[in-house]
């Protein structure tokens, strides 16, 4: 399946819904559930259960093409779509439960182990109580999943490295509470990333997935690393983003005279060159994926393992695509001058969105720090 070009026929339906999407702070049903009846969705679902097992570049440039119509919805598409991953690592019966046996299944969740789970033996299962921020996507979504550390017998239950064993438990939507006041920001205000709550909630045996661990389905999409392909979806969409801010400054440039100049800002040198450099910023970091992510899917395919440097490079393209999102869109931001600011204007929605990513752990400036020990041959404790 073309998922590309599936996400280009919803361009027109998103782009036209924008407005409402930022406004109510949400993505609408509606529209999901069409995008789940079209398999964007299901991308990193096993074909197994259904899933279209896409490779990570298809997935990658997916996301990107949804991010390029919207960056909300491209943000709640890339939350369900790596949710969906975890179909992979799920006992097979709720694997086919939850995504299997319903084609318009969207999941979501927080991967943070904020969460509370107690072994509950004589129920066969977790209770589960926790509250998690950033829920984004949940209004959706048919199944929230929430990241929880798990006490047995009173005891941090721990690996076999006697480290804790953090697990995303998977809790029917009925069952959470969304907290609708929660998520008030200066950009991707239509993800709807509200703080979820769940209370003493019971998860039967298998319905979680053990962080770390090896997915029950062998395939090299499975062997990448699921943080390496989350991060790597957090900045496909920053990079939707910043094509479309190039895209509306060039409709923008030769639209424009500036006031007290008699030509347009096409027409002005400077303005010539920073919209090169920014094409070439965005471009030189898309190529650098590609390369990185082709070489990764090669060892995974060959020898069923990433390495550490694998690992690393994913990481180092991914931070790359989102702060280089960033000085795309502010150059043309401020190149744009005073346009930018109104709300009519697409630019300074993009200058709002494309900042939001850069905060997410999977891109923040740490991880250079990461990928730097790792290039100096150094040891690091920090998994990536």
């Amino acid at each position: 399946m073309n998922t590309v070009a599936v996400a280009e026929s919803f361009y027109e339906q998103i782009n036209d819904l924008a407005p409402s999407i930022e406004a109510n702070r949400r993505m609408p049903q509606g529209l999901a559930d069409k995008m789940a009846d079209a398999g964007l969705f299901r991308m990193l679902v096993p074909a197994a259960y259904g899933g279209h097992e896409c490779q990570p570049q298809q997935f990658f440039d997916t996301l990107a093409t949804t991010g390029y119509a919207d960056g909300a919805v491209g943000w709640c598409l890339m939350i369900g779509s790596t949710t969906g991953l975890l179909s992979a690592s799920l006992a097979p019966e709720w694997a086919q439960k939850i995504y299997g046996d319903n084609p318009r299944a969207i999941t979501v969740g927080v991967t943070a182990p904020i969460g509370k789970a107690h072994v509950n033996a004589a129920e066969n299962g977790l209770r589960v109580s926790g509250r998690w921020p950033f829920g984004s996507g949940s209004q959706v979504a048919n199944w929230i999943c929430g990241g929880c550390s798990v006490t047995e017998n009173g005891e941090p239950r721990v690996n076999k490295h006697g480290q804790p064993e953090p697990v995303l438990a998977f809790f029917p939507a009925d069952e959470v509470t969304i907290h609708d006041d929660t998520w008030d920001t200066s950009g991707l205000r239509g993800t709807g990333s509200h703080d979820i709550e769940v209370n003493n909630a019971f998860v039967p045996e298998g319905r979680w997935v053990v962080l770390g661990k090896r997915a029950q389905v062998d395939s090299p999409l499975y062997r990448f690393p699921t943080f390496g392909l989350l991060a790597l979806g957090v900045s496909a969409v920053s990079i939707g983003i910043a094509q479309r801010a190039v895209d509306e400054f060039i409709n923008l440039a030769g639209a424009k005279t500036p006031t007290g100049s008699s030509r347009s800002l096409a027409n002005r040198p400077a303005v010539q060159k920073d919209l090169a450099q920014a094409q070439a910023k965005l471009a030189s970091a898309r190529a650098l994926t590609a390369a990185y992510i082709d070489e990764a899917w090669q060892q995974a395919s060959a020898e069923g393992r990433l390495d550490q440097s694998s690992k690393a490079k994913l990481r180092l393209a991914a931070t790359n695509n989102a702060w280089s999102a960033v000085e795309v869109v502010d150059k043309l931001y401020h190149a744009a001058g005073g346009t930018a600011i109104y709300s009519k204007s697409k630019l300074q929605q993009c200058f709002r969105d494309v900042h939001v990513p850069t905060q997410h752990i999977m891109v923040a400036q740490p991880t250079y720090e990461v990928v730097g020990k790792i290039l100096l041959g150094m040891d690091t404790s920090q998994p990536l």
